[in-house]
């Protein structure tokens, strides 16, 4: 059955309804394929100005397309390009002074012919270094007056009236979403930059540096692995907050050997008590497993899962000691599951 034929049948039936779903989503995927296949030139020159232009995007529209231009404007952020919303209805009552001379347009209208946008282009188009339009309609006011227009084409939306926006909502987000993943291709965007716009939640989680996290300076427990065992506990437990290792360094500072209060508890246990006035050197672990300076936190946490420690060592280019990993750091700021499947194994 159509979409028309499902929606005039009042959908009484669960599978009906089901149906009815499906066909919505593949008839918004097929318009989709419509609108990839009708980019031309004019997206890249689109692109161009965006990339080229010192100053930030102002996506402007009205009611749903104002909701769009949020989406599209959050998107250009995340990925380096600075942007901005601009509802049309506000900027033509002042809010349009928040346009700058060096920032491009991006104005959205799926007839073209939106009231406000149509009052705001004279405006913007001299305030506005350029002005690009997103729309379905090639003979429109927007089409014609924008100095870049990006048509989508005829696009019949998936409302069972066809009068809500929503085919064509779908495709300007698709065609913003496009443009700023060129744009980040094109400026050779890095999982660096992205994670500095995303400190925050799962993304700034998974992109996140030991750096960040780790314990360094005088929060680490730092002692010459030739000393003895009674001698490295007896110093370094006055140096900063007390850690659950200490890592040891040769005569060149490099880390050499890991020794943590589980390692000096077994001596107890043992009655090793011989091995306290013995170099630490020859009960540490030696050549510890390590991470250098700007491995990702995901990638520690799972490395520490995979072997099964609670405390990685960091060290910089040269082998030397920069900073202490605990398990402890790590709950909280990361997957709730993933923190306790590590906490199991270490």
């Amino acid at each position: 059955m159509t979409l028309e034929v499902l929606a005039r049948g009042g959908l009484r039936q669960d599978a009906e309804r089901l149906q009815y779903a499906r066909e919505i989503v593949r008839a918004e995927a097929a318009a989709l394929q419509q609108v990839a296949d009708r980019l031309d030139d004019s997206f890249l020159q689109a692109v161009d100005l965006i990339y080229r232009s010192p100053g930030r995007v102002c996506i402007t529209g009205t009611g749903k397309s104002a909701d769009v231009g949020q989406k599209i404007a959050g998107t250009l952020n995340s990925t380096g390009t600075r942007a901005y919303a601009l509802d049309s209805t506000r900027a033509v009552h002042g809010d349009l002074g928040m346009v700058h001379h060096d920032d491009v347009v991006v104005a959205l209208s799926h007839s073209g012919e939106s009231e406000e946008i149509i009052r705001l282009l004279p405006s913007l188009k001299q305030m506005a270094r350029a002005v690009i339009g997103i729309t379905s309609n090639s003979q429109s006011t927007l089409a014609h007056e924008a100095g870049v227009a990006l048509v989508l084409g005829p696009l019949e939306e998936v409302c069972p009236l066809g009068l809500a926006p929503r085919t064509s909502t779908t495709a300007m987000i698709a065609v913003g979403d496009a443009s700023a993943f060129v744009r980040t291709r094109m400026r050779e965007f890095t999982h660096e930059d992205f994670a500095r716009f995303h400190p925050a939640g799962n993304l700034g989680r998974r992109l996140l540096k030991v750096d960040a996290l780790m314990r360094e300076g005088d929060e680490l427990r730092l002692a010459d692995s030739r000393q003895t065992v009674r001698t490295v506990f007896a110093e370094v437990r006055r140096r900063g907050r007390r850690t659950g290792a200490v890592m040891l360094t040769d005569h060149d500072g490099r880390l050499c050997g890991l020794f943590t209060d589980s390692d000096l508890a077994r001596l107890f246990e043992q009655r090793r008590d011989a091995a306290l006035d013995r170099p630490i050197c020859e009960v540490m672990t030696a050549a510890p497993i390590t991470v250098a300076v700007g491995t990702r936190v995901a990638d520690a946490v799972e490395l520490m899962r995979r072997r099964k420690i609670s405390e990685l060592p960091v060290i910089d280019a040269g082998g030397r000691p920069a900073g202490l990993l605990d398990i402890t750091h790590l709950i909280g700021l990361i997957p709730k599951d993933e923190a306790e499947r590590v906490m199991r194994v270490a």
